[in-house]
């Protein structure tokens, strides 16, 4: 059934006619490669993600990629312009297949004012977005585009099971995503993921990118905040 009290946002939300709100949804698949909205789209509407993975990124005039990030099902996004009726401000493609709740930003202004739950909820999801795009603003005012990837790599990664100490992004990441997430060339990340390998910091398995010494990249972060502070 198809429901927006199945999504894990919505979980343990009392406060809101589920029944209602599913009827005057959207749901849609999209393959992966498929384009779900365009920069300077004039679309409002809100997507829920269900399943699947979408990848969010700023395209300039002269073709290079910015990479703002990936949301994965339970996530949500296009707020902003259900919010104050901007235009689209980035690009949204399907990495995979996907379901999308997609939801009209008449209807999404009209969930915040009914459930102050769910209103919560998003101002503190949008607080959060706040606050890690002020990390990324920070990192490209100081630090230089290796320490950039060291903070990149340790956002992405996970603690690797087995392994207490140790992190890993999983699947291993593109050399030209990684570029295109911390703003350089596809070269200079595989240059740096070279020495840092020579250096014995991480370690390319099958399915992922190990960082075999985590306490060392963010011991190299916290001394060049220090000096570019």
């Amino acid at each position: 059934m198809q429901t927006l009290a199945r999504l894990p946002f919505f979980k343990d939300v009392v406060d809101l006619d589920f029944d209602r709100f599913d009827r005057l949804c959207l749901w849609r698949r999209f393959d992966e490669g498929e384009l779900v909205v365009d920069y300077e789209d004039e679309s409002s509407d809100v997507y829920f993600i269900v399943s699947g993975e979408v990848r969010i990124l700023i395209r300039t005039a002269s073709g290079k990629e910015i990479i703002l990030g990936e949301s994965k099902a339970g996530q949500f996004f296009g707020e902003m312009t259900a919010i104050d009726g901007a235009k689209r401000s980035a690009n949204v493609t399907a990495l995979t297949k996907s379901e999308l709740c997609i939801m009209p930003a008449h209807v999404f202004r009209e969930m915040i004012f009914t459930s102050s739950s769910t209103c919560e909820r998003i101002l503190r999801l949008l607080t959060g977005r706040v606050r890690e795009l002020n990390a990324r603003l920070t990192e490209h005012s100081i630090f230089d585009l290796k320490h950039r990837l060291y903070s990149e790599l340790l956002r992405l990664a996970q603690p690797r099971a087995g392994k207490p100490g140790e992190k890993a992004v999983t699947p291993p990441p593109f050399h030209h995503v990684l570029a295109a997430r911390i703003g350089c060339r596809r070269e200079q990340v595989t240059r740096e993921l070279s020495t840092m390998a020579q250096e014995g910091l991480i370690e390319k398995t099958r399915g992922a990118l190990v960082l075999l010494k985590p306490q060392v990249l963010q011991s190299r972060l916290d001394e060049a905040m220090r000096e570019g502070g």
